[in-house]
């Protein structure tokens, strides 16, 4: 279902400053119009545009507790795409779920690669959890947890996803933090469906903050998270059985420099709290990727594994109503 631009601006519109993205990579980069290339998902009442076009706040409340969130109109084979994202500032937003994600909509074989926000209470910090899955193995969770060298509900920081024919990188403001190589022995757990990006908040009280111990709390809301510095630069899906499309070339990087790696691993040791190759409890026979002969994708050190019993879930499944 669509919306008109009048429609879609009900409240007050507000207009925010962002820091640009510039990555290592020399692209066309071009921040795009909301209303252009998004449409809304849920919760209407609870996304407001800014005058430009060019950046929205989701949100939810005890009014609308179901969140909101939009969806873009196209899908995208391969592609670097970016959101500069500004979390909740409450002091208690445990149990709330805000992302910026890649789905393509297949029922029960569906590909996905997630940047998930997780709340948290008073003198913790929000959680950033990466996971991707291909063909519907969401019961093979590759769930990654951090925390992150800033404050992400103070200011908008850039989160980019680039999806290669045989790789998914994770950006935080132009610093990978995670490459999943794709190793034959993955078989279609590495995603390779066209993908639709998502940005979605709601309510994720059942899973996100402690593994459910604390719940979402309305009296602390309402719960506003902004997105802004839209950058998509890949080819809309035309024809979805063509595995590219005629006369779009897009420039992608080709992996990750010595310099970029260099980085990612002092940020993974820094930052990372969890790993999934690293939970034996969970999985006893790592995942294929997680094996020594891709030893550049961990950590030097493991993170501690918190739970090994309670492991780290994604909000994929949760998410099915809204689609």
């Amino acid at each position: 279902m669509s919306f008109s631009s009048k429609s879609l601006r009900l409240v007050l519109l507000f207009t925010i400053t962002i820091t640009i993205f510039k990555p290592s990579t020399s692209l066309n980069l071009n921040f795009i119009s909301f209303t252009e290339t998004f449409s809304l998902l849920f919760g209407y009442q609870n996304i407001l545009l800014s005058n430009d076009d060019k950046s929205v706040q989701i949100s939810m409340n005890q009014w609308a507790r179901d969140g909101s969130g939009f969806v873009s109109r196209s899908a995208y084979h391969h592609g670097l795409f970016t959101a500069s994202i500004k979390l909740p500032n409450n002091n208690y937003s445990a149990g709330v779920v805000a992302t910026f994600y890649a789905r393509n909509n297949a029922f029960n074989r569906d590909d996905e690669i997630d940047f998930e926000f997780l709340g948290h209470i008073p003198g913790e910090e929000w959680v950033l959890q990466t996971n991707i899955y291909g063909n519907g193995s969401v019961h093979r969770g590759r769930e990654e947890k951090f925390t992150l060298p800033f404050d992400p509900s103070k200011d908008f920081h850039n989160y980019s996803i680039l999806l290669n024919t045989g790789r998914v990188v994770f950006y935080v403001d132009g610093l990978p933090i995670r490459e999943v190589r794709k190793v034959e022995a993955m078989g279609d757990d590495f995603p390779s469906k066209p993908l639709f990006l998502y940005g979605t908040i709601w309510d994720g009280s059942d899973w996100a903050t402690h593994n459910g111990r604390y719940k979402t709390d309305f009296s602390h809301g309402p719960f506003v998270a902004g997105y802004a510095g839209f950058v998509i630069n890949g080819c809309p899906v035309i024809d979805p059985t063509q595995p590219t499309q005629p006369d779009c070339q897009v420039s992608l990087p080709d992996g990750i420099s010595a310099v970029e790696r260099s980085k990612m691993q002092v940020f993974r040791r820094k930052y990372m709290t969890y790993s999934y190759c690293y939970d034996t409890g969970r999985y006893p026979n790592p995942l294929p990727e997680c094996e020594a002969e891709a030893p550049d994708m961990q950590p030097a050190e493991p993170p501690v594994v918190l739970s090994p019993v309670e492991p780290p879930v994604s909000g994929a499944s949760r998410r099915f109503r809204y689609i």
